[in-house]
């Protein structure tokens, strides 16, 4: 068996941005409240049911993916009822029809089950954090053999409910929103009906941050980090037409669409309320032939992305739990790392609460400055702002590193001496709290 070379990461690497948020001492209050006690005892729950696989036993009340559907609306009406009713609990049931070359052969119901903490100001804007209700093993079309799924995913639901518990104590000019999917590993069918129902029905979504695998500190390449974690996010929206993939061609943005944005605003709430992690944005929609439930949401033209762990597991990911060649398979729960998984809820907490403190991002924000020797941005009016941050970076820079603070009255600055050519541009709005909206990268250009 091949010796492991275990590196172990206290501290993490520190890469300095200037799109560092305002910091709030409320944000620490609701980090700190997160506890690994009560992620444990989440996962424990999931795990105890046996198998949560989406076509597993719907009627017994100990077994399967129904009483842990069930479980889980329990636990939201139960904090909900802790704060006097302040979190609406839905479930959404689609009916996904069967097809023999799916990994769903027969007519089966998909079951989300979400929390809303609805917004005092924008009720009908949203961030959202989903973690994964089903479970599954080697054979993906296996509903009876034991399938505990401790890190892949209740890991992530454990995040969302301790994010509903925690959350629920605050209030939120926009709404936040909570869920568990299902039929992730049937197809992503869970994502693909909630985004389908947001589209329908008008939904203003800021980002959605989909928590899939946030407990494994031990990768199967022998790695040992309880400090780093992945951002996964796409470039642009695959819906651009063709003339504004033409215009990426000449005047750039196949880096900065909304998702990535989204990445970076999670990027820099993570070095402001959690310096002692480390995350990495990765620059694709997710790993290499595998999917996540951000991606329905992208799909239908929702800024959304993956955030998990660092280093995998495969022997602990879709495997049947046996011992072979001395090596142990299975998602059993001793491979997660109960401080890890609530840093990682804390990466959450923190994102979300900034974005839905802060107002919307500027919107139609434009840019000019051909042959000049200096570059002006104009955008819309946005509620609630008391100010705006125009940002500029390198065009090989993965973060914000420089921003001019202009007041609120202002829609259109010039910024002297710096040359459009050399740089990437984009404009924040900040509310009267300090926080602070996703970047907006310009969408066209001034006069056009």
């Amino acid at each position: 068996m091949m010796k492991k070379s275990i590196i172990i990461y206290m501290t993490g690497i520190i890469i300095l941005s200037s799109q560092s948020l305002k910091v709030d001492p409320m944000i620490y209050e609701i980090i700190d409240n997160i506890s690994a006690d009560h992620l444990e005892e989440y996962v424990t729950k999931l795990v105890n049911f046996g198998t949560r696989h989406t076509l597993s036993d719907t009627l017994s009340s100990t077994r399967g993916i129904g009483a842990a559907r069930r479980w889980i609306k329990k636990e939201f009406e139960k904090i909900s009822k802790d704060c006097g009713g302040c979190l609406e609990v839905k479930e959404q049931w689609t009916l996904a029809k069967g097809n023999p070359k799916s990994r769903i052969k027969k007519d089966t119901w998909i079951v989300n089950i979400y929390a809303v903490k609805r917004g005092t100001k924008y009720p009908n804007r949203y961030v959202i954090m989903s973690g994964d209700i089903d479970s599954r093993i080697s054979d993906p079309l296996d509903g009876k053999g034991d399938s505990p799924g401790a890190n892949d995913n209740a890991t992530g639901m454990a995040g969302a409910l301790e994010l509903a518990r925690v959350l629920s104590k605050y209030d939120f000019p926009t709404s936040i929103l909570l869920a568990g999917l299902s039929g992730e590993e049937q197809g992503l069918y869970g994502g693909k009906f909630l985004a389908e129902k947001a589209k329908i029905e008008g939904w203003k979504i800021a980002g959605i941050l989909n928590n899939d695998m946030i407990g494994n500190i031990e990768g199967v390449d022998g790695v040992i980090d309880n400090r780093t974690f992945r951002i996964f996010s796409e470039p642009y929206s695959m819906l651009e037409t063709e003339k504004q993939l033409k215009q990426k061609r000449f005047y750039g943005g196949e880096n900065d669409g909304e998702s990535r944005q989204l990445a970076r605003h999670i990027f820099a709430s993570t070095k402001t309320y959690l310096p002692e992690m480390n995350p990495l944005l990765i620059y694709r929609l997710d790993r290499f032939g595998r999917g996540g439930h951000h991606r329905p949401f992208n799909e239908v033209g929702f800024p959304g992305i993956r955030i998990m762990e660092a280093h995998e597991n495969y022997n602990r990911q879709h495997q049947d739990i046996r011992m072979e060649n001395g090596i142990d398979y299975g998602d059993v729960i001793s491979g997660v790392n109960f401080e890890y998984c609530a840093k990682l809820t804390a990466v959450n907490a923190a994102a979300l609460a900034t974005l839905a403190l802060a107002p919307a991002k500027p919107k139609n924000v434009k840019i000019g400055g051909i042959v000049k020797p200096s570059t002006i941005l104009s955008w819309e009016k946005v509620d609630g702002a008391v100010a705006y941050k125009l940002y500029w970076r390198d065009t090989t820079a993965p973060t914000w590193q420089h921003f001019k603070w202009v007041e609120s009255d202002i829609t259109k600055y010039t910024l002297q001496g710096i040359v459009i050519d050399n740089f990437l541009f984009g404009v924040s709005a900040v509310g009267k709290d300090g926080h602070e909206s996703m970047v907006a990268y310009p969408g066209g250009l001034i006069g056009r």
